[in-house]
This record gives C-alpha cells, structure tokens and sequence, in this order.
C-alpha cells in the first residue's frame, strides 16, 4: 500500500578520512542537485572512516537546506542519553535538519574492540528499545520530574533537555522480525538497505511493522519506509516500490558526483513525476499527526475544517511545537489550537475560522510577553500573529515607521538607531508591538515622548467581518481612536504606522535604595519625579529585604539627554532620597537600553496574579496603604512607573486611553489572603487601571480601566464593528458587558 508521506530523495555517502574534502564536496553536490536529504553510515570501529557524529555536524555547518541522518547510528557505542543530547544540539545548531536512523548494533567484536558492551540479539534490541524511549524522555523538556532509566540505561535522575527544534523522528535499521515489530511500536520510519533483500522482503516487513503498530494503537501510515538502494534499479521498479510498497524516501548509494546529478536529473525526477501522478489519481496522503496527538485534540473545534492556508503553521495540543506555543510569558495555557498566520490574508483566514468557533476562547498573541495572561487560554483558540515581524520606514521626512503586529521593541528599536531615531516602548525588548501600540505602553521615555499609543498615526486592521481596513486621523478616525488604548475589542492589527521621535544617546540609570520609610520614601519618589523634567522617566520596583530589614528600592529608567552634567544633575535629586546601596549610570543608545532586558524565558506555568491602578500622585493614603502592602511580604513585585509629562498633555478624549491625569502607574504581584485584603485597600484610592498589567476580569474593573464617556463612545464603536463580540476576551466592552455591569 501506498502510505501517503511526501517523496524525498536523498544519498548515502561513504565517511572515508582518506578524502575528506571530497566527502563534504559530495555532501554540497546532493544539496544542490536538489536531493532533500544526506546521509552517513556509522561505523566508529573503522579506522578508515571519519567519526559520523563529527561529519554530520560540519556537514551541517557547510550546508543550508538538506536533511541530515546516520544511516544508521551504532547506538551500542553511541549511548542514549549522550546521543540524545547530541542530537538535540544538532537540531538546534542546523535550524531543524536533523533526523536520527538509529541501529541496534551488529559486529559485536568490533564494538567490544571500541569498548562496547557485547550483547546478545535479544540483549540490543532490548538495549535500542529503551535506548529509544530514553531519548525521547530527555526531548521532552516540558516533562515532569528528572529521567529514570532501565537495565541498559541506569540513569539516576538525569536532568530533560534541550529540546530540539523539531520533532526528530527516529528511523530504525530493521530486518527481522523482532526489530520490525519494534519499528511499528516506537519507530518513525523502518529504514533497511534494498541489496540486501530478497524479492518481497519489503512488502513482508511492513505487513509485521503494521501489525505491530497497529497493536500498540498507532496508525500504522504514521511510519515513513525509507530505503536505500544502489541508484541503478529500474524507474518502475522504484515506481511498484513507492506507490505498492509506499517506500517514500529513496536514499541512493552515491560516491561520486556524477552518479549523484544524473540520478537527480533522469530517474530521480522521472520517479518524483510517476508518483505525484499516481497520488494525484489516489488521492492518497499521510494522515499527517499521529494518533496520539490526534487523541490530544480538545472538544469543540474542527479541526479538519481548518483551511488549507493555515494548516502549515497551526499548531495542535499533541504537536512538538505544542511546548513553545501553549503559553504566554506570565501564564501557562493549553488552548486548541494555536493558528501562526504568515500574511494578511491568513489573518482573515483565521478570524473566519475564529468567528466559526465563537464558543471557545479566543486570545489574540503578537510577542507573547502577556502580563496579563490573556494571550493564551484553555481550550480556546489562539491567533498568534508573530510572524507578521516586519518594520519598514514608509516616510523618511515625517518619521513614520510602518510595525507588524510581532516585532519585538528591541528589534524595532535596533533597527530605528542608525538614523537616531526611537519610539518609547516599555521597558522590556522582548514584548511585541501589537500588545502595546493597542493598551498604551508606559515606558522609559514616556515622559520625554509620551505612551506608544500616542505615536500611532495609522493602522491596518481586520475586523471581525474579516475586512482589512485603514484607518488614520482621516480615515475612519474612530477605530484609530479606539485601537489606541482598546485595541483588542475592535479587530486584530497587522500593521501600524508609527511616528519616531529623534534621540540621540540617553542616560541609562540603575540605582538601588535602601529605605527604612517606605511611606516616606514613596512621597519623596512622587515629589522629586513629579518636579522633574520631562526628560526624566525612572520606575521603581520595592520588595522587603526579609524579616527585621530594610526595604530595598530598585530604581532604574532613562534621561533623554546626551549631555553627562544634564544627566547627573537630574538623577541627584533621587540620589538624595536614602542611603544608595548600588548605582550605574551610562550613556547609552535606545536600542541598547531596550536590549538590556531581553532574556530567554522558562515556560510559565499557572495563572498571573498582577494586579494594576493609576493615581495622580503617590502622596498621603497612596503612600501609606502601598508601604503596608510591601511591608507584608505578601507581593515579590511592587512596581512604580512614572507617567505625567508628555502623556499628560495628550487630552483625556484623544484616545481610548482617558486617564490622562495619572502620573504613576503601580503593579503589583500576589497571591494570598494578606495581599488581597491590602491591595484592595489600595485600590480605594487609585483612579483607574492600566489594562496590560491587569490579570483579573471582573466586570467592575472595566469602569475602573475606561471611564463613563469614554466605554459609551468605544461600545457605540464595537457595536460597528464586531456586534457579535467575537473579540471579548480582552476587557470587553460589548453589549454583554454592558449587561452583566447593570445587572450587578
């Protein structure tokens, strides 16, 4: 039968050391014949040989394209967990290329020569099986708990990872009937020689490797046949062998360049064109996730009615990339289905199938940063639109900077300083624009140049209709207000035209306090930033040192000014607050403040607990009930950013954003009674919310983030664009909103 799995074509190359120039000349040769995968025997008891491991990995090195495999690995002298880790690292380093053909071992006196334990037949199939099941325990860095091993393998409590960057699928070298069934059990692929079979051997083994997989539960088309051949049979018998035996990837024995391109260029092309016209009169294909990913997909979504457009990059519960995806920076979800769209169009494509499926969650993810959690969810979809990463100068003379939706500030600013230009934007280069130029975006420089939201001079939009629309100050000027401040209600932005301010370098301050009044401290903090300049923008996080101790103040933030003297001048006024236990102070570009807190990330786990409120000063009872809550212990995270300036000068009705009148914004993060019960007691004295640094979703707090005249004009908007509410997971303002808030 004819298994469905796309036509490869690859060479099998002799590792001689004699020549080896030539070995990786060869190598080059295949790639650029257009072969799609090259591979090595593994043989480390022959002297003659070149170590594979080592080849392969400057094979890769000297390639681009083509798939990289032992034909097959000795694992007796090649053991698990070390070829695991190997072959992760491999994956990475090569963007993906790597696949593992794996054996059990065959010519035990040179293996024990090398070492090696010497083992019965029986013995290293054992040994391969658990060797198998080792491997894919240490990729799976998601997985609970260290690695246990068995008899073969007694690793204690090995530590899982890295992961590599795909799937690697792990090919077993079988012949016989105990090593087929194990290729049908665990196996990716069953990947035997043709010369040394007899007539029929192919199609016995893959009626044992069906049978076995069947046994197990798996589809027995999720297993690839690969098979090596010599490169001189002939074109119908490789034809029979594909479309009766389902061979899919056929590796020629090639030690020589010309072999190499005229099998590329006559039987190889000839045999790509016979099967692609026998499936196309089939109708035959792989059925692409196995069934144990297939068994992790999540009730309520059609998955099969995904559109072909898509399917590429989609992403589902049971897929490798499953692990990367699931959850945003502060929360670990497991929605769906996680659709990555690559263009416009494909956004449109998912907004359809979004708006099919208006009964599960839907999160909207540009960087993935995500405070707030709402990026991703449980059981719903996500439309990730990082890949839409680009950034574009549309107009040199006025600035404007045209943003898709997944570049990340510290590329964006990188790519803005050789013409000494910057946009504010946060604090944190890793986060995406779109999460910022559609809440606000209080940042380093907000007070010199205001919120991100404020430089937004135009966007391109899908709405929840599937419409791509403009908007400006010209056109359509409603939906521009509202993106700028409540974006995620009206639709899924896929570009932004934003206006760059000319800055040239900048102090970068990071200065430590440490505070015996916190009260005291937080309004002298208030009062010397509120009489600063506008130049000036410091944060402030507070934690408790322990039991007994002082409090510890972290300030850090930006003077946009490229004069030293300005510069200290400025940060004296704060120096003077208490006794400073650390500080730094440089004269730095934008992008490289912005590349100074960027950082891989764990994956998160859990729900955040951040909570969020604006006021107009940090004086009296704001002072007082902050200082109680630091002083509880119960929040790890007290933050402070300073507001006022130029985003106070915007006026309240420019943007959905209203709260202009704030000068600070305050974060915090807990999750006990104690925090609660104080952070609701200082919640009775702030004057509303800043939405990306808000987990919670009540009702209430929807008053709190727009006030009265400003959630009627951005509910008359959404009840235009979006009447249904197909975008409500992101502090909705619709009609159901309105609702809920009367009733209660």
């Amino acid at each position: 039968m004819d298994y469905g799995h796309p036509l490869q074509l690859g060479t099998f190359i002799t590792p001689t050391a004699a020549h080896p120039d030539r070995v990786v000349a060869l190598a080059q040769a295949s790639e650029d014949a257009g072969f799609d995968m090259v591979t090595f025997q593994d043989h480390p008891y022959q002297a003659a040989f070149l170590d594979t491991w080592t080849l392969l990995s400057f094979v890769a090195a000297e390639t681009e394209r083509v798939l990289l495999s032992p034909n097959v690995l000795n694992l007796p002298l090649r053991p698990a967990p070390v070829t695991a880790r190997a072959a992760a690292s491999l994956d990475l380093l090569s963007g993906g290329r790597f696949e593992l053909g794996i054996g059990a071992g065959g010519f035990w006196d040179a293996i024990a020569a090398m070492g090696g334990r010497r083992l019965t037949a029986g013995e290293s199939i054992d040994a391969l099986r658990e060797g198998i099941d080792l491997i894919r325990e240490l990729w799976d860095a998601e997985g609970r708990g260290a690695v246990r091993g068995g008899e073969h393998y007694p690793v204690a409590g090995a530590k899982r990872g890295p992961a590599p960057a795909h799937r690697i699928p792990i090919h077993v070298g079988a012949y016989k009937p105990r090593m087929l069934r194990l290729t049908g059990e665990v196996g990716d692929g069953w990947l035997p020689s043709l010369p040394y079979m007899q007539p029929g051997d192919v199609a016995a083994g893959n009626a044992r490797i069906d049978a076995a997989a069947e046994g197990v539960g798996r589809d027995p088309r999720e297993i690839r046949r690969l098979l090596n051949i010599r490169g001189d049979e002939p074109l119908d018998e490789l034809v029979r062998l594909a479309l009766e035996d389902g061979v899919s990837t056929f590796i020629v024995m090639a030690d020589d360049e010309r072999t190499i391109r005229g099998f590329a260029e006559g039987t190889g092309a000839a045999l790509r064109d016979a099967v692609a016209t026998g499936r196309a009169a089939s109708g035959v294909q792989a059925p692409g996730r196995s069934s144990v990913a297939l068994a992790a997909r999540r009730d309520g979504i059609a998955y099969d009615a995904l559109p072909e457009s898509l399917r590429e990059h989609a992403v589902e519960p049971g897929d490798f990339a499953y692990a990367s995806v699931r959850s945003s920076a502060m929360r670990g979800g497991s929605p769906g289905l996680v659709l990555r769209p690559q263009s416009v169009a494909e956004v449109v494509d998912a907004v359809a199938f979004a708006r099919e499926h208006a009964h599960v969650p839907l999160g909207i993810r540009s960087g993935g940063h995500g405070v707030s959690g709402r990026s991703t969810n449980d059981g719903g979809i996500v439309l990730d639109v990082g890949a839409l990463a680009s950034i574009e100068v549309i107009d040199e003379a006025e600035r404007i900077v045209r943003l898709g939706p997944g570049a990340t500030w510290v590329d964006v600013a990188a790519a803005l300083a050789p013409r000494g230009w910057a946009i504010s934007s946060g604090d944190y280069g890793g986060v995406g624009v779109g999460g910022l130029a559609t809440a606000g975006g209080v940042g380093l420089m907000g007070r010199a140049h205001g919120l991100t939201i404020d430089s937004v001079v135009g966007a391109e939009v899908v709405l929840a209709d599937g419409s791509v629309v403009r908007t400006s100050q010209t056109e359509r000027p409603e939906l521009l207000w509202a993106i700028r401040g409540a974006g995620a209600n009206v639709g899924v932005v896929t570009s932004f035209d934003v206006r760059a301010a000319e800055v040239g370098q900048v102090g970068f301050a990071q200065l430590a306090f440490q505070i015996d009044d916190v009260a005291g401290w937080l309004e002298d903090f208030g009062r010397t930033m509120e009489a600063s300049p506008r130049d000036t923008t410091l944060f402030a996080t507070l934690g408790r040192a322990g039991e007994g101790r002082p409090a510890i103040a972290q300030v850090y933030g930006v003077v946009d000014a490229e004069d030293p003297d300005t510069i200290l001048e400025r940060l004296n006024a704060f120096a003077a607050l208490a006794p400073l236990v650390s500080q730094q102070v440089v004269l730095a570009t934008y992008d490289q403040v912005m590349a100074t807190f960027v950082g891989d990330r764990a994956p998160a786990v859990g729900e955040p607990r951040f909570r969020s409120g604006l006021v107009a000063s940090l004086g009296g009872e704001v002072a007082r009930r902050s200082a109680a809550l630091v002083g509880s212990g119960s929040t790890p995270w007290f933050q402070i950013r300073s507001m006022g300036g130029a985003t106070e000068g915007v006026p309240a009705d420019a943007t959905a954003f209203a709260h202009r009148e704030a000068r600070f914004s305050i974060t915090a993060i807990g999750a006990s009674g104690t925090f609660d019960v104080l952070w609701t007691e200082l919640e009775d004295v702030m004057d509303g919310l800043y939405l990306s640094f808000e987990q919670r979703t009540d009702q209430y707090l929807l008053e709190r983030a727009f006030p009265p005249a400003t959630l009627a004009r951005l509910r008359a908007i959404k009840a235009e664009v979006d009447p249904a509410g197909l975008f409500r997971d992101n502090f909705f303002v619709g009609v159901e909103a309105a609702a809920a808030s009367d009733a209660a």
